[in-house]
């Protein structure tokens, strides 16, 4: 649905590049700000969100991940055809503003819609200049769990350990009051904000997209319904292709490149693990590296130059190239949102168990004891890159 998703581009681009709260227009009359509320209620798609918890999240952008905070802002806004691949360009952050007080409140950037994926019904955007990936969340249970139970910790994390490999959530947008489209389910009301890891693929007009490999990996001896059950016979391919993906190859790097990313690795872990989240998974990225021209012609190759979003990160997570130079990899740890302890996850724990009698299938992804999930975890990563 166009509409739709143009409203909901809409609704997130004006909660981002709103301004601050002017203490001067606090004092609005009780009446005109009960009529802004009942007007925002009965909204369908395009709902007045606001940026939550702001102060902390823009610490984190400025003072822990060292972004560039104009060029953050930026990213909302409609790239100029004439901007480099590395999308420095387009209007400052106060015309933007300016241009949205002229048009009665209109955006001239759009978000790019990326379509549902996964099974939890989120829906995908990325900004104009493709640096950040918007997620909606439209289970309340995953959203509850992260803003009230994670984010701290989440925060205090991501002080104390710059370069952790948990995705880096810039901003989250969500609907303080209740809205008639929240309500009904035809629009998100909490949107998270992270890096797009894929934020290059794109380069030289798209030319080399088809060359870039994308993982979503989950340990796979866990049980799934959908593909354990029958031998797979109940759900259709499309469902199953869903599931987890499958990496059938090793990631070839020195050992301490190993070593770096299972001392991130472990420490991201241990915090999801303390604040029971399961089901994360880890997403890999790679592209062919500097070497890769050799096999496959120097026509064909990857440029050397593939663009990333500056800030203080890690090499495994702005692209490592392998120690044979055919590849270069990034990765993040995603989908930190499904908690043990919540009550979803406790009544589906008590129904593998139940029909565990009888069927001795084993736990779920999502009903899996923390600690057990992140041995699981750190173990698939063990197997999958090798020391040369």
């Amino acid at each position: 649905m166009k509409i739709r998703a143009s409203r909901i581009s809409d609704s997130i681009l004006i909660a981002v590049s709103g301004e601050e709260p002017d203490p001067a227009h606090q004092n609005i009359s009780r009446s005109r700000r009960l009529l802004k509320l009942i007007a925002a209620f009965f909204s369908l798609f395009k709902l007045l969100l606001t940026r939550y918890r702001r102060p902390e999240f823009g610490s984190l952008r400025r003072d822990v991940w060292c972004l560039d905070e104009r060029e953050y802002f930026e990213s909302f806004q409609q790239k100029d055809p004439d901007d480099s691949a590395r999308g420095q360009g387009g209007a400052s952050q106060q015309e933007q503003r300016s241009q949205r007080g002229k048009g009665k409140g209109k955006q001239t950037a759009r978000l790019e819609p990326i379509g549902d994926l996964g099974y939890s019904g989120s829906t995908f955007f990325t900004t104009p200049n493709g640096k950040y990936l918007i997620k909606s969340l439209p289970r309340r249970f995953e959203y509850k769990f992260f803003t009230r139970d994670l984010l701290d910790p989440y925060v205090n994390h991501m002080r104390a350990h710059p370069h952790s490999l948990l995705v880096r959530i810039t901003d989250v947008v969500h609907a303080p009051h209740p809205t008639l489209g929240g309500l009904l389910g035809v629009a998100p009301t909490h949107h998270i904000i992270m890096e797009n890891l894929l934020y290059g693929r794109d380069a030289e007009g798209g030319r080399f997209s088809n060359k870039w490999e994308t993982y979503d990996l989950k340990p796979n001896d866990y049980f799934f319904p959908e593909r354990d059950i029958a031998d797979g016979r109940l759900a259709p391919k499309s469902v199953k292709d869903k599931l987890v993906d499958e990496f059938h190859d090793h990631v070839r790097v020195s050992a301490a490149n190993k070593r770096e990313l299972l001392r991130l690795l472990e420490a991201d872990t241990q915090l999801l693990a303390d604040h029971n989240a399961i089901d994360y998974s880890l997403f890999l990225v790679r592209y062919p590296g500097p070497r890769a021209s050799t096999d496959d012609g120097a026509d064909d190759a990857v440029p050397d130059n593939v663009p990333f979003v500056d800030s203080d990160a890690s090499p495994w997570r702005t692209g490592l190239v392998d120690a044979d130079g055919k590849w270069t990899y990034r990765v993040v740890v995603l989908d930190f949102f499904w908690a043990r302890h919540t009550f979803r996850a406790w009544a589906l724990t008590s129904l593998v168990k139940s029909f565990n009698k009888v069927a001795h299938k084993g736990p779920m992804s999502i009903t899996a004891n923390p600690a057990d999930y992140r041995q699981r975890f750190l173990k698939m990563i063990q197997d999958i890159v090798v020391e040369v």
